[in-house]
């Protein structure tokens, strides 16, 4: 296994602060006119956001504003700007330093678009709910106009829009592989995950005269380059196994041990020599490894390359031992450096405590902003997650090593809602983040973890090395729900019921003070077949969830509910899946109101299934396991239909292909059959579904 050694990340705190007199206003300025009230004759900085303006821990662009501006930096925002012409950018004159774009906090393809390629009819980070007040391909489209706006101006990307298309990326909208964003949007740097360890060195190094070209060397960061520089070692990994004699290959997944050894290429000026080296021996901070995928050119028009591709970068996201990346675009490389170092506590708590003001921007007066209904009262405990559910972004963007605010931040953010949020009423609506159980839990050991190269600390099972005690975050409960004016705290963000099965007493304080009667949770199916595409566990684990549930919720004299979420049509799944989940349903008593089918978010490992017909999970070759998708209309609409078995709306669907598959059983009026006979009832009188939960990017409220 491949042993590298992370370096110790300089602490946000150390950087002098360009500007120590800066005092932060309440709201960062969105026009001339709030400049000069600030006395400021110029931004520093001037972040153009997709999102309406929102001064909230929540959204990406105040934490990165407001984490700028306590290093001294006049920091400016433009929010949903007219991208067709050029002159919404100039609103605030041309920044001293950079302009930072951001999609917002959804991929704006997200944002528009449902899984059946249908355009939405609102837009949750918009005022009013309209949509259309954002490009797609937003961050593409900003930084062009910004360009356009100011020639010279450095221009740097980032958001989950960024981090999930910086290499080449199946684009589920065009049904084709796209570039990396960072040639097409002609961006200076791309910062990818949450941003703010980048962001700070980025500014105070521009800050110091460096040019925006010298700034190739930092961690969770991606830029254009024409070469390897010298001193670098390259591993050429552009090429997968092919039928054929026996011959012992270099592994390029560096899976197997001290023993293995890959041949490389270390390029110096226009010299090229070949030489051998000990995978086991690369040192981050000693031999300077960086490996090179197959090119976009490449992997655009051969699927199997892009599945090889997809498995290299996943297992190159651990920052203890990550390796930088390369992928030719035309004549020049995308370069992707390492995952950035995890905040530490005292870090994290440091972004939380800053004086957000937790209000829409004055602006906006009383215009109803949907995504700040939702969070307005919500708290976010931590970051990350090691899940590594095939279809999630969350490990791609905020990394799979877990980031948790001390009691005290918490505890302070909670009193600030109470005592300055208007309408406050006693009510935390969500005390989580990216899962609402995985606060401080990590690796018993940091060496093992700074080693691991697994994709996944709970798949197939919970890893023997990761700490499951969740004693911690029942003492945050207990004492987040004694301060003073607390009447209730609700969990809302996703629960890991096989992680909660561990810690009984977890569920019973769960059960006990912190459901409001139902409880969102999702098993995503039931049959082994799409469970192990999706790496999530088997339908065991939510039995013995549910069990507890009742349990408590029995001896606590409450009436209270799982509402459970599935997938259709996700990679791997077949009608019979969806027919037996359909079953299980059915004898369980659920009836799903919403239906979640499969959406290929960019850099997915599900997406590179859905696109490649192979599983990257494996290691790839020509003949590595495949991977059926439904992809037909028809059938996603089938699966779909075997969800909502209850609409009358289904039924005749549901005759047909029961009938096909030779199921005529399942069709009648008795308690184990499916749907009734075509003399019971008539169609057209269910109930509409309301639209489905964008789940594959956001999973709580703080996922930018």
């Amino acid at each position: 296994m491949v042993h590298l050694t992370a370096p110790k990340p300089r602490p946000l705190s150390s950087w002098p602060k360009c500007r120590p007199d800066l005092s932060p206003p309440s709201h960062l300025p969105m026009t001339m006119a709030e400049l000069e009230q600030l006395g400021w004759d110029s931004c520093d900085i001037i972040i153009v956001t997709g999102d309406a303006y929102i001064d909230h821990p929540s959204f990406g662009m105040a934490v990165i504003g407001r984490v700028l501006e306590a290093q001294g930096f006049r920091v400016g925002i433009i929010s949903q700007p007219d991208w067709k012409s050029a002159d919404a950018f100039r609103t605030l004159g041309k920044p001293n330093l950079f302009f930072g774009v951001t999609a917002g906090n959804m991929d704006s393809m997200v944002n528009h678009y449902t899984s059946e390629r249908r355009i939405r009819s609102d837009d949750a980070y918009t005022p009013g709910g309209i949509a259309g007040k954002r490009p797609d391909r937003a961050v593409t489209v900003y930084a062009q106009r910004c360009r356009e706006a100011f020639k010279g101006v450095p221009v740097i990307i980032g958001s989950i829009e960024a981090s999930l298309r910086r290499i080449a990326h199946y684009d589920y909208w065009s049904d084709t592989v796209r570039r990396s964003v960072l040639p097409d949007s002609k961006a200076d740097l791309l910062v990818y995950g949450n941003g703010e360890r980048q962001i700070i060195e980025i500014a105070h190094r521009v800050a110091a005269g460096e040019s925006i070209r010298e700034l190739s060397d930092i961690r969770g960061t991606a830029t254009m380059c024409r070469e390897i520089p010298s001193g670098w070692t390259e591993l050429d990994s552009t090429e997968v196994d092919t039928p054929g004699a026996l011959i012992e290959h270099p592994d390029p997944y560096a899976m197997k041990g001290a023993q293995d050894t890959s041949t490389c290429a270390t390029t110096a000026g226009e010299k090229k020599t070949e030489t051998t080296i000990p995978l086991s021996h690369i040192r981050l901070n000693r031999a300077k490894t960086v490996i090179r995928l197959p090119s976009y050119e490449a992997v655009k028009g051969d699927p199997v390359l892009y599945a090889h591709a997809s498995r290299l970068m996943h297992l190159e996201t651990n920052p203890g031992n990550a390796r930088a990346l390369v992928q030719r675009h035309g004549e020049r490389d995308v370069w992707i450096n390492p995952p950035p170092i995890p905040l530490a506590t005292d870090e994290i708590d440091s972004v939380f405590d800053l004086p957000y003001s937790r209000l829409p921007h004055p602006s906006y007066g009383n215009a109803h902003i949907p995504a700040n209904e939702m969070i307005k009262y919500s708290v976010n405990i931590m970051r990350g997650c090691f899940g590594g559910c095939t279809f999630c972004s969350i490990t791609e963007h905020e990394g799979r090593i877990i980031q948790s605010r001390s009691e005290g931040s918490i505890l302070r953010e909670i009193e600030n809602i109470r005592d300055k949020t208007p309408g406050f009423a006693g009510t935390i609506s969500d005390l989580g983040g990216p899962t609402a159980n995985m606060y401080r839990l990590a690796c018993s050991s940091r060496e093992i973890e700074a080693a691991c190269r697994k994709p996944s600390c709970v798949f197939p099972g919970i890893c023997k090395n990761l700490n499951t005690d969740h004693a911690p975050l029942i003492k945050l409960y207990r004492k987040a729900r004694s301060l003073h004016g607390i009447k209730r705290i609700f969990i809302a963000s996703g629960l890991r019921y096989d992680l909660a099965v561990e810690s009984p007493e977890y569920i019973e304080e769960l059960v006990t003070h912190h459901v409001g009667g139902y409880l969102k949770i999702a098993p995503e199916h039931t049959e082994d077949g799409p469970l192990n595409k999706m790496m999530k566990p088997g339908i065991g684990s939510f039995d013995r969830f549910q069990k507890l549930f009742e349990r408590y919720s029995k001896k606590a004299g409450k009436k209270q509910f799982l509402i459970p979420y599935f997938i259709a049509a996700h990679p791997g799944t077949t009608d019979e899946d969806m027919l037996n989940l359909a079953l299980w349903l059915k004898r369980n008593s659920f009836r799903p109101d919403q239906v979640q089918a499969f959406l290929p978010s960019p850099m997915s490992t599900a997406s590179a299934m859905y696109h490649s017909g192979r599983n990257p999970l494996r290691k790839i070759g020509r003949g590595s396991e495949r991977v059926f998708s439904p992809r037909r209309k028809k059938q996603r609409d089938l699966h779909k239909a075997f969800l909502r078995y209850h609409d009358p709306v289904n039924w005749p669907l549901l005759r047909d292909t029961l009938k096909k598959m030779g199921r005529s059983d399942l069709i009648g009026n008795g308690p184990d059959q499916l749907i009734p006979d075509s003399s019971m009832g008539r169609p057209g009188h269910g109930r509409k579904s309301p639209s489905s939960p964008r789940r594959h990017q956001r999973r709580g409220p703080a996922k930018r």
